[in-house]
């Protein structure tokens, strides 16, 4: 038990030097997400508000604050992309979160190579090792306890396609802690890689 607790109430303010909640809500992964407009303009931007959902079938979601690029180009072509971030690509990640107009290539910006996917016509960052391809299922603008809606969307798309480099699998097991991903943490500039020593494990109990 903690009987020492910090309490606050968000809507009256969290009187702390720096809003906590992201570090709480943390490490959480970075949805890398490419798209493409309607004439074929790439975008690609990282959000820090990113998971899985569904297994089967697989749906992957990204909310973006404020009705950006990313979610407009989603809506037009009905498709976007996940690229993994990791520790080698995580200056680059960085350099595609420049706010730029919407004319701007961020593979340029970044030095990255824009690779054909599979399945969908946006294209996955060669340079990252998983990628999913994914194809728009919903977009929901949400909203307060009070039903008022809030300038943050979130895309949710079905994954039809996932490519994972070879060398990451180990007896047909992707191994988490050699891809090293990135994960945004709660300060101003934080984030956290994970490797092999920070994995253990734990079954399930049994029915």
């Amino acid at each position: 038990m903690h009987d020492d607790i910090h309490f606050y109430e968000p809507t009256n303010g969290h009187g702390l030097p720096h809003d906590p909640f992201n570090a709480l809500v943390a490490p959480r992964p970075i949805g890398w997400i490419s798209t493409q407009n309607r004439d074929g303009v790439l975008n690609l931007a990282p959000y820090s508000f990113f998971n899985a959902f569904n297994y089967r079938p697989p749906i992957v979601g990204f909310a973006s604050i404020g009705y950006k690029d990313s979610v407009r180009n989603a809506e037009e072509t009905g498709e976007f992309c996940w690229n993994l971030v990791t520790r080698s690509l995580s200056e680059a990640m960085n350099e595609t979160s420049a706010t730029v107009t919407p004319e701007v290539d961020e593979f340029a910006l970044a030095g990255l190579t824009p690779a054909d996917s599979r399945v969908i016509a946006v294209p996955r960052v060669a340079e990252s090792p998983v990628s999913l391809e994914c194809r728009l299922s919903q977009v929901v603008q949400l909203a307060d306890s009070n039903q008022k809606k809030v300038d943050t969307w979130v895309v949710f798309g079905e994954v039809v396609g996932v490519h994972i480099a070879r060398e990451l699998l180990r007896d047909g097991i992707f191994d988490t802690g050699a891809a090293e991903p990135v994960m945004r943490a709660g300060g101003p500039g934080d984030y956290f890689s994970v490797g092999p020593d920070q994995k253990f494990q734990m079954r399930r109990p049994k029915p």
